[in-house]
């Protein structure tokens, strides 16, 4: 018979060595899942499932309101201009970011993230003592050149760039800092042009960045609403015409709207999910 010492514990078996981390991967597992599901299965599907709850002829009733079709339509082209200008923007500054160094560098790559930390109500609240119709710049647009800059699309458009600015940078960011240096020298000491430099060697490295960033900003843009509603109550987003529909107590009305929203997202998620597959594969 073995015996142990005093204020000693006996060996644990290799079959109790492996069923506590089974237990404990299975927690974690089943921990995991379950709060998926709760914060963000469920909601999905309870929309989806008020939203049809009349039958798909309502759903198409409500969704086909002259107000909805607008809202909707209003959305999808501001953000789609916002994206394409974020973009292109977006990538210069992340290229300027890490390529050149200048003073205050550091401090403008903070600057890049501050649109995640500032309320959007916040946002709206900047933009209308910058751009307002009692400023001299909105004045100027608006009595000189007769272009309302807010409380119209401008004003959407503005706010929807503030907030939708740094995805683009944090997502080409990295892939910049991985290039090598070496096939840029190359090219250049052949005769390229900084140009040419940047769209055959750099650009076609970073494209799938530069495509996860604008998809990311585009779903970004589609859920605003703390600026819009100050910058424009009138005309409505999608976003605002929810909340009014919500507040009229129109909840069918406002989940159809928001079972399309969701599936655009969705189709931007996977999307970003591809891009990245195919890049990474």
């Amino acid at each position: 018979m073995t015996t142990y010492p005093l204020n000693s514990n006996p060996p644990v078996s290799f079959t109790a060595q492996r069923a506590r981390p089974a237990w404990g991967k299975l927690l974690l597992r089943f921990s995991a899942v379950i709060y998926l599901l709760t914060f963000v299965a469920v909601p999905v599907i309870v929309v989806n499932v008020e939203g049809l709850r009349s039958g798909l002829d309502a759903f198409l009733a409500d969704l086909t309101r002259p107000a909805a079709m607008n809202a909707i339509w209003l959305t999808l082209w501001t953000s789609a201009v916002m994206t394409v200008i974020n973009v292109v923007m977006g990538t210069l500054t992340a290229y300027v970011l890490v390529v050149y160094r200048f003073p205050g560098k550091d401090i403008l790559n903070t600057l890049v993230d501050l649109p995640f930390a500032i309320p959007t109500l916040v946002t709206g609240v900047m933009l209308v003592l910058l751009y307002g119709p009692q400023t001299a710049i909105g004045g100027f647009f608006q009595n000189q050149l007769g272009f309302k800059l807010l409380f119209a699309p401008p004003g959407i458009i503005i706010a929807l760039l503030f907030v939708g600015y740094p995805f683009v940078i944090r997502a080409v960011q990295p892939v910049l800092l991985t290039l090598e240096p070496n096939q840029q020298e190359a090219a250049q000491t052949i005769g390229a042009s900084d140009w040419y430099t940047f769209r055959r060697v750099i650009l076609p490295a970073i494209r799938p960045a530069v495509v996860t960033g604008g998809l990311l900003s585009f779903a970004r843009a589609l859920g605003e609403f703390g600026a819009i509603i100050i910058v424009a109550q009138r005309p409505q987003v999608a976003t605002v015409y929810l909340y009014s529909q919500v507040e009229a107590g129109e909840m069918q009305a406002a989940s159809a709207v928001s079972v399309v929203l969701l599936l655009i997202a969705f189709i931007i998620t996977l999307s970003v999910d591809l891009v990245e597959s195919r890049h990474h594969a």
